[in-house]
């Protein structure tokens, strides 16, 4: 009767625990997958007002928090995720069989994130190694349309192993392990399209791999990996209902052909060699001369900027043309135009310091204005008051008064132009109307 008892486990899938409030023991199989549920609905009566009702009403956002009792951290083998604090806790892994035959403790805390209240429980898992039953043929699979969230939920992993049944017709078939593939270096996906993260789900026989998934291994498919192209496999329409399979990714691990040899692990007590009385270094310490590096460290940067230095003083200095260099370059006709402006603004800045000063040249006429005749400049005398001097003369019958002869008609009349000699031999013009 034992004996079938036994046999029944071993034909589990894989071990899926929900937690119960009296059910805190666990008998997981080393080599299997275990997976234990951390429900919220369990914990909203650990935390006031220790309803039911009431913590249904308000939803308190819960999060977990799982580690090995005297440990800050799970054991190696042991993953925890949990998506948002609105959902439940998943522990999922596959004992190793170092850790069988010995009880693995861990502690469970649940955090009220609205009342800050905690709770803490006991999960007491009993490894159990399974020596007379191994499954030599392992495959795994990456799923590419599945989150792990996913992927550990009971009728998904069913239907997974069932469609692995149907391809491989094994005796025995056991879920071993699942991996994120952020776990394995696999990148975030983007938050469009439903996109998923992937899952790596391996699985284990003791029935040889059937001819469809050692298709992957051919010559052609191998070619379209490599070229990124999707291969052909005549059992994937069997998965493809509800699971995209990356069939490049397949890795078949044949365990009868390279079997591993165990490396036993030989620890120590902890406690270091006893090797005498502790003897610290002499305090009579050579002393190092460090002005070699300071001279270095100063002469380096000085000599730098003295080289820096003396090529910009080249540069600024003897590399000028200098003046003469410069008209000689420069045309006669510009440099002449040059003078004159400077003459000009020589003249303007000396009036503007002394308002009686003679009048500048550049505003003496060039032309008579009347004969059109080439004048020459005139000079008046440095006494003559220009300041009294009145802005338009009075009409004077000068002797110089030239008239201008225009056509008298209707409305028009005879305009003289006479020259005004004041205090110097300027000319002035009169505009007037007889």
């Amino acid at each position: 009767m034992a004996s079938v008892a036994f046999c029944i486990a071993l034909l589990l899938v894989y071990t899926i625990v929900l937690q119960v409030q009296s059910d805190r023991n666990h008998y997981p199989f080393s080599g299997v997958l275990f997976v234990h549920v951390l429900k919220r609905e369990y914990f909203k009566g650990e935390f006031p007002p220790y309803s039911m009702k009431l913590a249904d009403a308000k939803n308190d956002p819960i999060t977990f928090k799982t580690n090995l009792k005297g440990y800050p951290d799970r054991p190696g083998w042991l993953r925890y995720i949990q998506r948002t604090p609105y959902s439940d806790g998943v522990l999922y892994g596959s004992p190793t069989i170092e850790n069988a035959d010995k009880p693995t403790i861990i502690e469970i805390t649940a955090y009220n994130r609205r009342t800050y209240e905690t709770a803490r429980h006991s999960l007491i898992l009993n490894i159990m190694a399974l020596n007379d039953y191994s499954l030599p043929y392992q495959a795994e699979f990456f799923v590419k349309n599945m989150n792990v969230e996913e992927m550990l939920a009971s009728e998904v992993i069913g239907d997974f192993l069932g469609a692995v049944k149907n391809v491989w017709q094994p005796t025995h078939l056991n879920a071993i392990n699942i991996t994120s593939a952020l776990d394995r270096g696999g990148r975030v996906p983007l938050p469009i399209n439903n996109m998923k993260e992937g899952v790596y789900v391996m699985v284990g026989t003791d029935l040889v791999f059937s001819s469809c998934l050692r298709e992957v291994k051919t010559p052609q498919n191998q070619q379209k990996c490599s070229q990124e192209m999707e291969p052909s496999i005549s059992c994937d329409k069997k998965f493809r209902a509800q699971f995209d399979i990356d069939w490049c990714k397949l890795s078949l691990v044949d365990k009868t052909k390279n079997p591993l040899v165990a490396h036993k692990e030989v620890r120590g007590d902890g406690i270091l060699p006893d090797d005498g009385e502790y003897k610290p270094p002499s305090t009579n310490l050579k002393s190092k001369d460090y002005y070699t590096d300071f001279v270095i460290t100063l002469a380096v940067p000085v000599a730098v900027a003295l080289v820096l230095f003396v090529i910009l003083g080249y540069i600024m200095f003897c590399r000028r043309e200098g003046v003469q260099k410069r008209n000689m370059q420069t045309p006669d006709i510009q440099l002449v135009h040059h003078s004159s402006i400077q003459k000009s603004t020589k003249e303007l800045r000396n009036m503007s310091k002394n308002r009686e000063a003679a009048w500048p040249l550049s505003t003496l006429p060039v032309f008579n204005p009347v004969t059109g005749e080439i004048m020459p400049p005139l000079h008046h005398s440095d006494n003559c008051d220009t300041s009294n001097m009145p802005l338009m003369q009075t009409q004077q019958n000068h002797p110089l008064q030239t008239q201008l002869p225009q056509q008298q008609g209707a409305g028009q009349y005879p305009i003289s132009v006479s020259p005004a000699i004041t205090c110097s031999n300027h000319y002035h013009i009169d505009y007037h109307v007889p």
